[in-house]
């Protein structure tokens, strides 16, 4: 509606005011959705910290497909047994508080039943009904891709995301799950990290559970003498090390991979091990060269 409001007609005046209603009531439905959502997610994360009787929990999600259908016009629903979702997440370089909403912004995107909780000033908590997807953390993944350009210069989310539960019962052991998995995307490099339950059985579980400074020290004694030397003598051997781990000891494979002759691979591999004292034909040795690249 164009023009100086008090020129317009009666009638058209009414209609402004009618439509103006119309919003306030709509966002009044939907600010009230959302803090009733919030109040069950708060409900939801208490009621896993303490391990309740999985009928509480059940009652709670129950809840929340109800309130979905009421102040969201979902059409989900809960079905004969739904599979539910348990995300773990935290943010550096974010105000207090921001995760969550966030989160709730984020995941709307798939479904209107995601429940997040805040756990401290920059946790969270999802519940939510499985994606339909192959691998969930790929899923999630999606879903988060765009929050990395809205970070700022020192944001970072990471986020642990459970293999599917068939039921409330098991969502304390999902949010367990959640939790390991978050501690690998926090141990990688990236503004918006995601992992999931496939990775649990991974040798990054173990480099994720290890302090910080252990993890730092245990690369520094494998790899700190191969850097210094590349860096003095503009060689190459921290990607011959890669190279040569990737081709498992292949002398000829490695080579041909990196168009070099096999006596410079030779040569290099040489230097490696005279600069650490570990001997690359033992396989402890080429493990822990492994695990300290992975650290890098």
């Amino acid at each position: 509606m164009a023009g100086d409001v008090t020129e317009w007609t009666p009638k058209r005046q009414q209609l402004a005011e009618n439509l103006a209603r119309l919003v306030a009531a709509e966002r009044t439905r939907r600010d009230e959705g959302r803090r009733l959502r919030r109040r069950i997610a708060d409900e939801v994360l208490t009621l896993l910290q303490r391990d309740a009787d999985p009928a509480e929990t059940s009652r709670a999600l129950q809840a929340s497909t109800t309130m979905a259908a009421r102040y969201e016009g979902s059409t989900e629903t809960s079905g004969p047994g739904p599979q539910w979702l348990v995300l773990s997440a935290d943010a550096t370089g974010l105000p207090d508080g921001a995760l969550r909403p966030i989160l709730e912004e984020a995941l709307a995107a798939a479904t209107d039943r995601a429940l997040v909780a805040a756990l401290g000033p920059t946790g969270a908590v999802a519940v939510l009904p499985a994606l339909d997807a192959p691998v969930p953390a790929d899923a999630v993944r999606a879903l988060l891709a765009p929050l990395e350009a809205g970070l700022g210069s020192e944001g970072r989310i990471t986020v642990g995301v459970c293999a599917p539960a068939a039921e409330a019962g098991g969502l304390r052991g999902a949010l367990e799950e959640a939790r390991h998995a978050r501690r690998i995307a926090a141990a990688r490099v990236g503004r918006v990290c995601v992992a999931g339950p496939e990775e649990l059985a991974s040798h990054v579980l173990l480099l994720a559970a290890v302090p910080d400074e252990v993890r730092r020290a245990f690369r520094s004694r494998l790899l700190d003498k191969v850097i210094a030397y590349d860096l003095e003598h503009q060689a190459d051997l921290v990607r011959t090390l890669e190279a040569f781990l990737r081709s498992d000891g292949s002398w000829t494979r490695c080579a041909a991979q990196l168009h070099v002759h096999v006596n410079t691979l030779r040569y290099r591999i040489g230097r490696i091990e005279e600069l650490t004292g570990r001997d690359l034909s033992r396989l402890e040795d080429r493990v822990d060269f492994y695990l300290a690249l992975e650290l890098s």
